[in-house]
């Protein structure tokens, strides 16, 4: 075997030489729980979480959006995030209506209520934002996002 091809084992949990250290998914997984552990502490002080929190952000970025499409965004079950949307509107933060081309599709969007809040989230979590990505060029956050986005259509195949 040569060394090349001996080093490139490292990366694969199969492999009798493979080292977690070495495993993209390895650091994908702590960086995720730790990213997610810190998220909680910055939201619990305005009194949101992350499904939360991923609803607003989605809504704040593409404005009315389907259920099923805020689902698929922020990577969840569409029938938690059903749930996560009714209990929003309960509090104020969004509107629902029935999809005008389809009957059948929910479609929701943010409130005045809903825009504070984001805008709460986003001053709690701004901190947490500029800690994660220090010492770090936009060129390579840039080559990040270019290689999640590698590793997620490989996935998707």
């Amino acid at each position: 075997m040569s060394a090349n091809s001996r080093s490139n084992n490292r990366f694969n949990p199969g492999s009798p030489d493979f080292h977690k250290e070495e495993y993209p998914f390895y650091w994908i997984a702590r960086v995720h729980a730790r990213y997610s552990l810190d998220m909680e502490r910055a939201l619990k002080p305005v009194g949101r979480d992350i499904p939360t929190w991923r609803v607003l952000a989605i809504l704040s970025e593409q404005g009315t959006s389907s259920v099923s499409d805020i689902a698929m965004h922020a990577v969840a079950k569409l029938s938690t995030i059903t749930k996560i949307v009714y209990r929003m509107k309960a509090e104020g933060l969004v509107t629902t209506a029935t999809a005008e081309h389809d009957g059948r599709v929910t479609v929701v969007s943010l409130t005045e209520a809903g825009e504070r809040a984001m805008q709460r989230v986003n001053d709690a979590t701004h901190s947490l934002w500029l800690k994660s990505f220090a010492g770090l060029t936009p060129a390579k956050v840039a080559k990040l996002n270019e290689l999640l986005k590698a590793l997620l259509a490989n996935l998707e195949r």
